[in-house]
């Protein structure tokens, strides 16, 4: 490909629109273009990124046994009223309505679809296991699209889902479909890490998500100090060490004291002079069903995900200043356990082992001292709501925890029944009895993949692609085209990589060297090579690693060996 015919509309500003560094980078390297917000047109060299990863994926898939099809985008609502996810999706569920009234949706993920297709066509356990896959945009009507590629409404993913006739044959397709994941990523050259996740909207047991690791990244991912234990997970679902916090301290009378202002845990601490630990936290919740107390520790957070699995609602929102004072008879942060009646009380596992601690007494500018929660309060859910953070001990081991960020790039899930007793998905055991597919579903967000491998790799001139999805592995740049000569030696040099199956472009405009340098730079090819009149003088030419930043001259005739040489140094990183 010659640069001069190539699509490649560089911008040498970054667009305002743009927060991270893969939304500035993709639009100032010309690899996309925004047509809506959320939506975006892919422009040719991104479209090479998006099929080299979609190539990857599918190797992998078909390496475990998994078969490609391909799904409608457009979808019944009759399947999702079926399933329960009509209504439970919410706002974020593109719905339709063809000529006819009849309503529809753009699928967000395809469970629906994928459980009535074998519903229909297989019967019998020896149909089984089954794997299915496909790749296909998606369509989410984010509320706030935003970072580009990382949190779109319309994304390229490939999504796969397994059919067992029991839970031990989920297990080994879950674990075949870790293994493909650990490898897809790893051949895209990205540094990762699985982690143990929540389930959201998809539902299901277990699930693992397959983070990137980058400072930009969306989540929290906490993980084990000791690399011997292996412990990761997405802080939404990491786990509390079990233990409560005793003391030897004898329960004192409950009392009133006035806190005038007092309404953050920083001025209640400020004005008794007391730990932040002794403080109990209480945080009124609004859910489809009721209004719900969650009680943590004052120097705790409540972890909303973990809250709104153990509530099991459809909805679960901060309750407004007019709820609040409905539900407790005072302002915002004068909320506490002790006495407060209609409202479920679901109280985090520390805060019981609290012994005379101080929380909001109900009253404007009142709060409770002494209080006692075995005495003074019984609450309905004792559990696990609180948000765990770095320099915490590991659950699994007691090691302390550390912290880094992520961007979640695939997900893995065990559903179990969850859609094949909601839509009657049903085989023939080996006794003719009728039993429900036990299900996975397994997901790659695409298009999130290249934007994440950006965000991992990239410096103050641009990206710098990993070799095994770089839109083109080498650029020859002929310093001056008006040397004839060097023109000459640069086409002979492009012809001979592209013949020996090196992917190449050569930069043949009429620009100045620097302006190339900088473009092929901002793009990210791997290698450049450089013709100029100094080292061809010497029968030599340039090789500029873009990674590392080496400047290595190369005799002319071993430009090609030499080329495929940094190449195939370059892939062996990753494995």
């Amino acid at each position: 490909m010659r640069v001069s015919n190539l699509l490649l509309p560089t911008l040498r500003e970054v667009p305002a629109e743009a927060e991270v560094i893969s939304h500035q980078l993709l639009l100032r390297a010309g690899f996309m273009r925004k047509a809506a917000a959320g939506v975006y047109t892919l422009l040719p060299l991104a479209w090479r990124v998006i099929r080299k990863i979609e190539q990857i994926i599918r190797e992998e898939m078909d390496r475990q046994g998994a078969q490609e099809i391909m799904m409608p985008i457009i979808q019944p609502a009759e399947l999702w009223q079926e399933s329960g996810r009509w209504d439970i999706y919410g706002p974020e569920l593109f719905r339709l309505k063809d000529r006819h009234g009849r309503d529809f949706c753009l699928g967000p993920t395809h469970e629906e679809i994928i459980t009535s297709l074998v519903k229909g066509e297989v019967n019998s356990y020896k149909q089984l296991p089954l794997l299915l896959y496909q790749i296909q945009n998606k369509y989410r009507d984010e509320r706030r699209p935003r970072f580009g590629l990382m949190r779109g409404r319309e994304f390229i993913m490939k999504d796969l889902y397994s059919f067992d006739r029991d839970q031990a044959g989920l297990d080994v397709n879950y674990n075949k479909m870790y293994e493909a994941y650990t490898n897809v990523f790893r051949r895209c050259g990205l540094q990762f890490r699985p982690v143990v996740a929540d389930s959201g909207a998809i539902g299901g047991s277990d699930t693992h998500e397959f983070m990137v690791l980058a400072e930009s990244g969306e989540a929290t991912v906490l993980y084990c100090a000791d690399e011997k234990c292996g412990y990761a997970a997405n802080q939404e679902r990491a786990e509390t060490v079990s233990a409560t916090s005793r003391t030897n301290n004898a329960p004192d009378e409950l009392q009133m004291v006035v806190t005038p202002g007092c309404r953050t845990i920083n001025e209640v601490t400020e004005f008794l002079n007391v730990p932040s630990e002794k403080l109990i936290k209480t945080v009124i919740y609004s859910t489809d069903k009721e209004n719900v107390a969650a009680i943590v520790r004052g120097d705790r957070e409540i972890n909303e995900v973990k809250l709104y699995n153990v509530l099991d609602c459809v909805r679960l929102d901060l309750a407004d200043e007019q709820t609040v004072h409905s539900v407790t008879g005072a302002p915002v942060g004068y909320a506490g356990p002790v006495d407060l009646s209609g409202v479920r009380l679901v109280a985090d596992i520390e805060v019981i082992g609290l012994v005379n601690a101080v929380c909001g007494a109900n009253e404007k500018d009142k709060h409770l001292v002494n209080v006692n929660p075995q005495r003074d309060f019984k609450p309905d859910l004792i559990t696990d709501i609180r948000l765990v953070k770095a320099g915490e001990p590991c659950p699994h081991c007691g090691a302390e925890l550390q912290e880094a960020r992520g961007i979640e790039v695939g997900q893995v899930f065990k559903l179990g029944t969850k859609y094949s007793k909601a839509l009657g998905g049903t085989f023939l055991d080996e006794n003719g009895k009728a039993t429900p597919f036990v299900m996975g579903c397994y997901g790659i967000g695409v298009t999130r993949t290249m934007a994440a491998a950006v965000e991992q790799n990239y410096d103050d001139r641009g990206i710098i692609w990993p070799v095994q999805i770089a839109p083109y592995h080498v650029i020859v740049v002929p310093v001056s085209n008006k040397d004839q000569n060097l023109m000459q030696v640069a086409e002979s040099i492009y012809n001979a990589l592209n013949n020996s199956g090196v992917e190449t472009v050569i930069d043949d405009r009429p620009e100045r060297a620097g302006v190339k340098f900088n473009d092929a730079d901002l793009v990210g090819y791997p290698v450049r090579v450089t013709v100029g009149s100094k080292r061809l003088a010497n029968g030599e030419v340039e090789l500029y690693l873009r990674r590392d930043g080496e400047t290595v001259p190369v005799p002319l005739e071993d430009v090609v060996g030499a080329v495929k040489e940094r190449l195939r140094m370059m892939d062996e990183r990753c494995f």
